[in-house]
């Protein structure tokens, strides 16, 4: 690694975590990766090794601290969820900046987050949860209001969702959760049932240094229900000053403080009910679905550069970000791809996917599938088959290519 470069840790760097060892790098600091698991969690692709000037797995505390102080690093954080636990530990234990243990647990176990709202006095979820399926369904009956969400306490991207109109409903999704393993391969002990919280949804991003907040972006989702499944469609990209985004910007900043959030970046998703807004859940990590180039483009900054910026140069980040809000460029979405669709992959047909890729404000295009690999009908974001980027000088020209790309993309894998 190069002589006396300051050193980013990050911790679990899965999915678009990928992002982080260059906006490290650009900042001239030398990037190492610890992995939080024996082995890498088998459903995610690994981090590439290439990316990182040096990796490492955790075993114990004693012999990680002791690879870390004698690489003295900047920053010790979280790449995706799973990582979040073991990279508050670490940064408490090194005396670095970080959000500390003290509500770590808040962080990841979503029961455990709605209830540290519920004690700052924060607008939250009606929730319960238990180690049996009779007594979530009993909750559920004795509350007198459905729908209900069941889900597993601490997964991600969906994984375990529904959504249950009927007692027998949430039984059966109670059921499913506790005999299931959680997206990072754990077992299921406990399943938490919550209130359906009615409005549309929201997306805020942020990067935070000192407790200091930047609003990054925020975003409206669009989703279809399907058998108790909220499938995600689109996602679009809000001016700062739209309504509801400084009610929801004003929550969410209330939210981290709530959270312990201090430093790093999160994704917090919020509904907007008829009450106000109520947290859905928070990650302290980056979005799953930012993608820097896009982000650049459509907003000017994103969120993995603006980690490493605050990391790096705090004084810089709180300089020019601290306390304030983004502001847009031009009109940006993300389209997360369904599919009917079940096989196996032949091939990518490269002809179809050109033609998604030329339309005037297609900015990426990112493929989940290789040939090879099984595609099944969509039930959450780990069966989405495709995710499209798209941003261009007004929000009329988008989605007129967003339906163009609806109308290509089950000819773009060949089973």
């Amino acid at each position: 690694m190069p002589a006396n470069a300051p050193v980013a840790v990050v911790v679990d760097g899965y999915y678009n975590a990928s992002s982080l060892p260059l906006a490290f790098a650009r900042l001239g600091m030398t990037v190492v990766h610890l992995q939080s698991t024996p082995e890498p969690i088998p459903s995610w692709t690994p981090p590439d090794p290439a990316a990182y000037a040096e990796s490492a797995v955790h075993t114990d505390d004693e012999t990680t601290l002791q690879w870390l102080k004698a690489l003295d690093p900047v920053c010790v954080i979280a790449g995706q969820e799973p990582g979040v636990l073991l990279a508050d530990r670490l940064s408490q234990l090194m005396g670095l900046p970080g959000n500390g243990t003290r509500l770590s647990a808040a962080r990841r176990d979503k029961y455990a987050m709605a209830e540290a709202l519920r004690a700052a006095g924060l607008p939250c979820v009606e929730q319960f949860k238990s180690d049996r399926a009779e007594a979530i369904v009993a909750w559920a009956v004795e509350r007198g209001e459905f729908p209900v969400v069941v889900k597993p306490l601490s997964s991600c991207n969906t994984d375990g969702v529904v959504i249950c109109a009927t007692p027998e409903e949430t039984a059966t999704a109670a059921r499913a959760v506790l005999a299931g393993r959680d997206a990072f391969g754990r077992p299921n002990t406990e399943v938490l049932a919550q209130g359906y919280l009615d409005g549309d949804e929201y997306i805020v991003d942020t990067v935070s240094r000192d407790g200091q907040h930047f609003v990054s972006s925020s975003w409206k989702y669009e989703k279809t229900l399907v058998n108790g499944k909220n499938l995600y469609d689109k996602d679009i990209l809000l001016a700062p000053d739209e309504s509801p985004v400084p009610e929801l910007v004003a929550y969410t900043r209330a939210v981290l403080d709530a959270l312990g959030i201090r430093h790093g970046a999160a994704h917090s998703e919020v509904k907007m009910t008829c009450r106000g807004p109520v947290l859905v859940e928070t990650g302290a990590r980056i979005s799953g679905g930012m993608l820097p180039s896009l982000h650049d483009v459509s907003l000017g900054q994103n969120q993995a550069a603006l980690v490493a910026l605050a990391y790096a140069h705090p004084q810089e980040f709180l300089a020019a970000y601290a306390g304030r809000s983004y502001q847009p460029r031009q009109p940006a979405m993300g389209y997360t791809v369904a599919t009917s669709a079940d096989g196996v992959v032949r091939a990518v047909d490269a002809k179809t996917l050109a033609a998604i890729n030329a339309l005037p404000t297609v900015h990426q295009t990112v493929v989940n599938l290789a040939p090879g690999q099984r595609i099944r009908p969509t039930v959450d974001l780990g069966t989405c088959t495709m995710r499209i980027y798209l941003t261009g000088p007004t929000q009329e020209a988008i989605l007129a290519d967003y339906a163009r790309a609806r109308d290509l993309k089950d000819l773009v894998y060949r089973l």
